[in-house]
């Protein structure tokens, strides 16, 4: 797996108002998580970007102050209105210790099921693995090649010789489903989703009528 390495600054004031000023002068506070201490600097917006726009999960290498940090993203905080990144948690990682990380899942093959007019559905685009740093790959690679239209992939059928696949064996992580029961189930996602942009519509309206009504 690719390491992208962030240069960072040491926060020696931790304060509400050291926090804001961070984030107005368009840096992101950040904190690492260590096995032995916890480390709090922050960064600016362009150092992350690629990082946390990317499909491709990387090791994060911390420059703290000339000191480097191997890590992986462990949680990220954004604003519930803007989508601004607010705070980044990384977890400290070595190459000595087996780590649980997310990987992308990647589909090759050709399907009998998706010529025969099925679709193919993604149940989820990454898949949770164990195993040491430099086993990690930038992604796993699942053979559709003999999936007919109702055939799935489990997780219990995945096969490593490095890694060990944490999420629940009988999960499905590829299958190739019916046009017709593909096109109902595409139909529902859309109108969740479209519901989900509903509310934040709303709430973007609360908050501006908030912000009125204070100014006044």
């Amino acid at each position: 797996m690719k390491h992208f390495e962030v240069k960072a600054n040491l926060r020696t004031d931790l304060g509400k108002k050291a926090t804001k000023a961070i984030r107005k002068a368009g840096d992101i506070p950040c904190v690492i998580y260590g096995k032995n201490d916890v480390m709090h600097f922050y960064t600016s917006k362009s150092e992350v970007r690629k990082l946390i726009y990317t499909p491709t999960v990387m090791f994060t290498d911390i420059n703290i102050d000339g000191k480097i940090k191997s890590s992986i993203v462990k949680d990220i905080q954004f604003h519930p209105v803007s989508d601004e990144i607010l705070h980044i948690d990384f977890y400290e990682v070595d190459d000595k210790s087996p780590i649980k990380i997310q990987i992308p899942i990647h589909v090759e093959g050709n399907s009998p099921g998706i010529k025969a007019g099925g679709k193919l559905k993604l149940n989820n685009r990454k898949i949770t693995v164990r195993g040491m740093m430099e086993d990690i790959p930038d992604n796993f690679t699942v053979d559709i090649s003999k999936l007919n239209i109702g055939d799935a992939v489990r997780v219990k059928e995945l096969k490593s010789d490095k890694l060990e696949f944490i999420d629940p064996k009988t999960n499905v992580v590829v299958m190739v489903a019916s046009a017709r029961s593909a096109t109902a189930e595409e139909e529902a996602e859309d109108a969740a989703e479209a519901e989900k942009e509903a509310e934040k519509e709303a709430g973007e309206e609360g908050t501006d009528k908030k912000a009125d009504e204070t100014s006044e």
